[in-house]
């Protein structure tokens, strides 16, 4: 498959992209493909356009799995898996956020609410307390806040989302 001049400049960008994610690029290029394509491919059409070796893409497409980005799906009379992403930018939004928030922010919050239950922490400084539990109380407020977010229709997160940007344009006093 040929990319256009568009789609390869969309594909590199977002595999540089990957690395400041902390995404490996050909995880990155792979997740860019499949959204700018919008129709399954499989892994030797992926290879195959981006250059990459098979089993580079084969595992790129088990880190997207498992970070529920793609999936696979069948085609009628081809035996081969094929591979398919959201092409609804807000769901990808709220996956890589859901995913993101298990693996590392929960893990966190988890790890400071053991430290300031645990045995211990009452022998630490008055200062050393109050810095751990200020941390584990705004993780706990982020946490909820993106839970809520979470929960809107994107419609309705969009406008909250511009309704946030006008709100800080109005506190520093910038002008429309």
């Amino acid at each position: 498959m040929e990319l256009s001049h568009t789609a390869q400049r969309f594909v590199l960008h977002w595999g540089e992209m990957g690395s400041a994610w902390g995404v490996n690029r050909t995880v990155a290029q792979i997740h860019a493909l499949l959204y700018f394509h919008g129709h399954p491919l499989n892994a030797e059409q992926i290879a195959e356009t981006l250059s990459v070796a098979r089993s580079n893409v084969s595992t790129s497409l088990k880190e997207l799995t498992s970070w529920n980005l793609v999936r696979v799906t069948h085609l009628m009379g081809d035996r081969r898996d094929y591979f398919e992403t959201s092409v609804d930018v807000w769901e990808l939004f709220r996956t890589v956020v859901r995913e993101r928030k298990q693996r590392e922010f929960d893990p966190t919050v988890r790890m400071l609410t053991e430290l300031v239950e645990g045995e211990g922490f009452q022998q630490e400084t008055p200062d050393a307390q109050d810095r751990v539990r200020e941390c584990l109380r705004l993780m706990q407020t982020l946490g909820a806040w993106s839970e809520e977010m979470m929960r809107l229709s994107p419609s309705t997160l969009e406008k909250v989302l511009k309704l946030g940007a006008n709100v800080q344009r109005f506190v520093r006093g910038d002008k429309a």
